[in-house]
C-alpha cells in the first residue's frame, strides 16, 4: 500500500458512500486509477466490504459490555462455538496477557445483559470472567 491507497482508504473511512468520481476529484488522480486502486484493494481483501456505522442514536437502548475471560487450555473451540450461538455476542478477539477471550456484548437491558453474563459464565471450560460495562464513548477512531 502506497500514500494514494491510505489516502483513499482515510476518505472511504470518513464517507463509505463517497463516489469514485469524488475521491479522483478530492485525491487529484484519474477517475480511472481510483477505480483500479479499489479493485486491486477488494481483491487483495485489504477492502473487505463497505458498511454502514451506526451513531449514538441508534446505539441508544442498547447496553454495551466487555467481558474477560480466563479459560481452560484446549477449550477455546468449543466455547467459541457455543458463544456463536449466543445472539447478544457481537465479536470476540483472542488476547494476550491473563486472559484469553475478550468479548463485545450488547443487550437491550441490565436483565438481558445479567442473563447472557450468567451463560457466559456456566460455560463448560471458562474458569473466570471479569464484565466491564461501557458507559459513554469519548473516543472513536474505527473505521
Amino acid at each position: 500500500m502506497d500514500e494514494l491507497d491510505r489516502n483513499i482508504l482515510a476518505l472511504l473511512g470518513a464517507d463509505a458512500r463517497m463516489s469514485v468520481a469524488t475521491l479522483a476529484r478530492r485525491l487529484k488522480v484519474a477517475r480511472s486509477t481510483v477505480q483500479a486502486r479499489l479493485e486491486r484493494l477488494e481483491s487483495t481483501g485489504v477492502i473487505a466490504g463497505y458498511t454502514l456505522k451506526l451513531g449514538e442514536a441508534a446505539r441508544q437502548g442498547r447496553l454495551r459490555a466487555s467481558v474477560l475471560l480466563t479459560i481452560e487450555p484446549r477449550a477455546q473451540a468449543g466455547i467459541l462455538t457455543r458463544l456463536k450461538s449466543i445472539s447478544e455476542v457481537e465479536k470476540v478477539f483472542t488476547t494476550s496477557g491473563r486472559f484469553d477471550l475478550l468479548l463485545q456484548i450488547a443487550a437491550p437491558n441490565t436483565q438481558v445483559l445479567d442473563q447472557v453474563l450468567d451463560q457466559i459464565g456456566a460455560l463448560t471450560g471458562v474458569n473466570s470472567s471479569e464484565s466491564l460495562i461501557h458507559l459513554s464513548t469519548r473516543i472513536d477512531r474505527a473505521i
